[in-house]
């Protein structure tokens, strides 16, 4: 089942609605995200925000803010990390480079303000990130993948990795296969 890409992956707002800025790359962002997620896990991440890339024809750059909890989960402190990426699609493939930061802490509250300040003071009119509420559970991130083409995402980093490794367990003890110990005695 393939499942159209909604708001979850935000595009770039333009005052010249006529200018095409091309198919940018839309597999980019979802995967920055997985990174995101493989870096800290879910049960770290409280807040994301995922900023509309700047798009020209088939590349793309954008940045994907994350309040991760400093420690305690009640702490009233985040730890601010950046991913700031560049992706282009060409025909040799997809090229992705990601950098993930660790910014500093700051108090939880002053987030949301640091974020619209980020949207200001870019000068480019690309309209306000969408915030996904993680509040560390696993459950409310994998919603946010589930609205994601699975072809756009990475096999290789959560949640695609973990579920498959889930799928092979469950099919391992339904056949009830030799163990690695039986089949080479």
């Amino acid at each position: 089942m393939t499942r159209a890409v909604t708001s979850a992956v935000t595009r770039p707002v333009t005052k010249d609605s006529a200018k095409d800025l091309g198919p940018g790359v839309p597999e980019a962002l979802p995967r920055v995200v997985q990174r995101v997620l493989h870096a800290y896990g879910a049960e770290r991440l409280d807040t994301l925000w995922l900023f509309p890339p700047l798009i020209r024809g088939r590349k793309e750059s954008g940045l994907v803010a994350a309040a991760c909890f400093a420690g305690d989960p009640d702490a009233d402190r985040r730890l601010l990390v950046t991913a700031g990426y560049v992706s282009e699609r060409s025909g040799r493939g997809l090229a992705l480079e990601v950098t993930i930061e660790e910014e500093g802490e700051a108090p939880a509250d002053r987030l949301p303000r640091v974020m619209q300040g980020v949207v200001v003071r870019s000068g480019i009119p690309l309209g306000e990130a969408s915030e996904v509420e993680v509040r560390g559970d696993a459950a409310a991130l994998n919603a946010w993948f589930e609205e994601i083409e699975e072809e756009f995402l990475d096999p290789g980093l959560p949640p695609l990795a973990v579920q498959e490794e889930l799928e092979i367990d469950e099919s391992a003890s339904a056949e009830e296969s030799p163990s690695v110990e039986e089949a080479t005695s």
